[in-house]
């Protein structure tokens, strides 16, 4: 229920929406009630057997009152118009009540359009802005299809599932409630008896719904699994060609598939139980109802007149339907709850990047970034440890060594892509938790390894996140970054489509976009991690000279295995297994004759 709670929050917006749903379903059951009740006089006409009454009664909210009240009406139309005509009154009535009934219908559910939609947009507005806020360091265990399958399939499945039910429960209890009012109106004894028998059938519904919750839950976690390698297959299309692997994957798509497919069966197997099951429960009902009011009928000892038993039976099997309401909305709600909770997984991780409510300002720094006594882990293993650095103003500081030895762990911990799990990491001697994460992260540029592009024109690409920058400055930025060449070249030249990530273009082309986007924002500190890896020998120079320039008078830290990059750096560290085993220049590490002495002979070599 806790999770259902979280779900009706959601709805807060939308009370004016709500309200209004509420009411119309009020004024449908209403209208609903009246036509039903209206069966009574009908089949008394039809047979002959509609009691005269001469004298109206003072009104009262009783079957007796209602009855003897209606009965002096319908009388004075048959004596008036003749019994043809009375049908005819009461066939027109029935008409305008039915219309009224279902237009009230149509307006409930025209004011519940809005609020399951509207859910729909802020739950995949919530999960998304969560996406963005949380650490990197949380993205190293979750799956990209994953959180795809969450923000799309789930919600989706909660919209379907819980938001459909949301229908059923703002009209059915009203339904019930306003009918049973009548039924107890029309007889407390027989109402009683029903309350009686709506329960027993509400624990045999329930406890077949018990295990969909779960089962439906493994459902939607295998389908993000199915996305995950859907996600893979289209990322490493190339490779899976190139080795011939195509039988080797569709066999893994296909067990995944399969094994999603067998959960499914159980989950709308169960699904499809409720709607049967609470019919043939409720003709049970109603047929022990019908036995147990007919001997109340055919006895000496009550006042349940016949009419008023056909009107109590017509009414109580109108109760029946919402009742069957009740069960798919709760089957449906346990399917829903599923995807509730594997959305909430994502909208409950923790920040651990957070910010502090009064930060420091900052725009720029005058002495140095430093790193002291720094630890940090994703979950059980270090992959720092006591990391002592100090990145001096204007001075380049260059991280080398094998992969996987922590290099981009302590570029990625400068600008809070994570947080240090012990230690101190400071910007002029003040912790940078103390500064607002848009000023901190302001005063970088960051080139990646893997140049990021997004599906834009090169023009978006090169300003992203620079919302004032002129095509003056964009063209500028191109040419530091030996891109304005080829961009020209192109069909629309600033304004051509690069495609998903980049597609259209080459890996040495791509980084040099990459490059033109940390050129124009112009920041005081550098991080490049392998920013010329993807280049060939000809842009290469051209753009390490490009960078070279752009480093003067700034503060960098270079990232590199290409040793014949970063000679000329003031510092640099030998990071190996966490540790920054080896530091200095370039040939006074070569004098160690340590680590750095051997990568460098193997480049060489």
């Amino acid at each position: 229920m806790k999770l259902f709670r979280k779900i009706l929050k959601l709805l807060k917006p939308y009370l004016g929406y709500c309200s209004r749903n509420v009411l119309f379903n009020i004024l449908s059951a209403v209208f609903a009630l009246f036509s039903f009740t209206m069966i009574i006089p009908f089949l008394g006409i039809l047979f002959e057997n509609q009691p005269y009454v001469t004298e109206p009664i003072p009104f009262k909210l009783s079957a007796e009152g209602i009855e003897q009240n209606f009965g002096y009406y319908m009388t004075l139309i048959i004596e008036h118009y003749g019994k043809a005509n009375a049908l005819m009154f009461v066939s027109i009535t029935v008409i305008i009540i039915t219309l009224f009934k279902n237009g009230f219908k149509y307006l409930a559910n025209y004011y519940m359009t809005p609020i399951r939609t509207g859910v729909e947009r802020d739950l995949r507005n919530n999960i998304y802005n969560k996406i963005l806020r949380l650490p990197l360091s949380y993205y190293t265990e979750a799956k990209k299809g994953d959180v795809m399958s969450r923000i799309s399939v789930d919600v989706k499945e909660i919209e379907l599932s819980i938001m459909s039910s949301l229908e059923m429960l703002f009209r059915d209890p009203i339904t019930v409630v306003l009918f049973l009012g009548s039924m107890f109106i029309l007889s407390v004894h027989l109402t009683l008896f029903v309350l009686i028998l709506l329960p027993v059938s509400g624990l045999i519904i329930g406890r077949i719904g018990k295990n969909l919750r779960s089962t439906s839950f493994r459902g939607q976690k295998k389908m993000g699994d199915i996305l995950s390698l859907i996600e893979e297959t289209l990322t490493g299309l190339r490779i899976i060609k190139a080795f011939n692997a195509e039988e080797k994957v569709i066999q893994r798509f296909n067990s995944a598939n399969n094994y999603y497919t067998r959960i499914m069966n159980k989950v709308h197997r169960r699904q499809y139980l409720a709607p049967p099951l609470s019919e043939f429960l409720g003709t049970a009902a109603l047929m022990v109802l019908m036995w147990y009011g007919g001997t109340l009928v055919l006895g000496d000892a009550t006042s349940l007149s016949p009419g008023t038993f056909i009107a109590f039976i017509v009414i109580f099997s109108q109760i029946i339907t919402p009742a069957k309401g009740f069960s798919t909305a709760y089957f449906n709600i346990q399917k829903g709850l599923a995807s509730a909770e594997r959305v909430n997984q994502i909208l409950d991780a923790p920040i651990t990047v957070k910010e502090k409510q009064k930060p420091v300002p900052i725009t720029g720094f005058n002495h140095s970034i430093e790193f002291r006594n720094v630890f940090f882990k994703y979950e059980n293993d270090y992959v720092l440890e006591n990391i002592n650095l100090t990145i001096e103003k204007a001075k380049t500081v260059a991280l080398v060594g094998k992969s996987g030895g922590g290099k981009s762990t302590i570029a990625d911990l400068i600008p809070r892509f994570m947080d240090v799990t012990s230690g101190q990491l400071l910007i002029d001697g003040i912790p940078i938790e103390n500064f607002s994460l848009f000023d901190l992260r302001n005063l970088m540029g960051i080139v990646n390894q893997q140049p990021i592009l997004f599906n834009d024109s090169f023009y978006n690409n090169i300003a992203f996140g620079m919302d004032r920058a002129s095509k003056e400055d964009v063209i500028a930025a191109a040419k530091v970054a030996n891109a304005h060449k080829f961009i020209m070249e192109t069909a629309k030249d600033y304004y051509t489509n690069v495609g998903d990530a980049g597609n259209k273009l080459s890996g040495g082309e791509k980084q040099r976009i990459s490059i033109a986007r940390a050129v124009l924002k112009n920041p005081p500190f550098l991080i490049l991690d392998e920013a010329t890896s993807s280049l060939d020998t000809e842009s290469e120079s051209l753009v390490q000279e490009a960078i070279l320039n752009l480093m003067k008078n700034r503060t960098s830290i270079v990232i590199a295995h290409r040793l014949s990059t970063i000679k000329h750096a003031d510092i640099i560290c030998v990071v190996h297994e966490g540790k920054i085993v080896e530091r200095g220049k370039h040939t006074e590490l070569l004098k160690m004759k340590g680590y750095y002495y051997r990568l460098h002979n193997l480049q060489m070599f």
